[in-house]
């Protein structure tokens, strides 16, 4: 299959190599152009234009940052894809956006399908990625051989739209957890437990979850290069928030979440990771926890 990808940042780069490297013939465009220089390094051709990487394909790819990027873009590729083709959004972005692209697809004899992806850098990088899709389960098939490229669990959850209100679901629990993995690492440590030694017990205890056994192992090898910062947590956290509002559905752990990103970004760790927020609990309690 002809692939037109659009978007190669952090996740839409990885996706990109992981595709060409499956062999697929792979037109890529990126506003930063520096971006696609080791894609067309590889093989894939360097598109001008976002109509020029959809105009012959039989599936455009889209991993952009925010959903009006995925409405203006998608909106492009949908005037210049060929009939029968299909567009597949792997952003993160609101169910009611999806279901609206679908829609507009069908209209011009094209299809849809929303497949936001969990596992980040590491798991673009990696071809590890779970994808997360929703739309008609035909289409899901046709292409089901794609998202084999570039991750190991795929899922198809239902009808256009539903791919994304997992993917929304999953990363506001996962957003919870840091902060509670946070704020549990350092009161343990302030009251003299050795970091380690709970990282241990937690992990296996009825407290263990994978956003523990990772965030831990980062803040006590102290490697916090940020991969997904907090004005992008934000970004994540306002969609399933606003899904929660349309839905009537009360949400108060997630509410504090967002109350806590609002502080720190606040205090300077807008372009940090959640773990990276022990900083602050080891200034104001005097006591190092990174590195242990």
């Amino acid at each position: 299959m002809q692939i037109g990808f659009i978007g190669t940042g952090i996740m839409g780069g990885g996706m990109a190599a992981n595709l060409l490297a499956a062999g697929h013939p792979l037109s890529v465009f990126d506003i930063d152009a520096t971006r696609v220089a080791p894609l067309a390094d590889a093989g894939a051709v360097a598109a001008e234009s976002v109509t020029a990487a959809a105009n012959r394909a039989d599936v455009v790819m889209m991993s952009l940052p925010n959903a009006a990027a995925v409405e203006t873009v998608a909106a492009e590729a949908l005037f210049a894809m060929p009939r029968g083709s299909v567009l597949i959004d792997l952003s993160t972005s609101p169910p009611s956006l999806a279901r609206t692209l679908a829609g507009q697809a069908a209209e011009r004899d094209l299809a849809f399908l929303d497949a936001p992806v969990s596992g980040g850098q590491r798991g673009a990088r990696d071809g590890t990625l779970s994808v997360i899709v929703g739309g008609e389960p035909a289409v899901f098939e046709r292409v089901r051989s794609l998202f084999d490229d570039i991750g190991t669990n795929v899922y198809h959850m239902g009808e256009a739209g539903s791919g994304q209100t997992a993917k929304l679901v999953n990363n506001m629990m996962a957003f919870t957890s840091m902060w509670s993995l946070v704020e549990g690492l350092a009161l343990g440590t302030k009251a003299g437990v050795d970091p380690n030694l709970l990282r241990d017990v937690v992990s296996n205890s009825s407290g263990n979850t994978a956003v523990w056994r990772s965030g831990t192992a980062a803040i006590l090898k102290d490697r916090l290069t940020p991969t997904f910062d907090l004005q992008l947590v934000k970004k994540d956290l306002q969609l399933a928030l606003d899904l929660a509002d349309e839905l009537g559905v009360e949400t108060p752990m997630a509410r504090t979440s967002g109350e806590l990103l609002d502080r720190f970004i606040g205090l300077g760790f807008h372009t940090e990771e959640i773990y990276a927020t022990i900083r602050y609990h080891e200034e104001a309690l005097a006591v190092p926890i990174r590195g242990r």
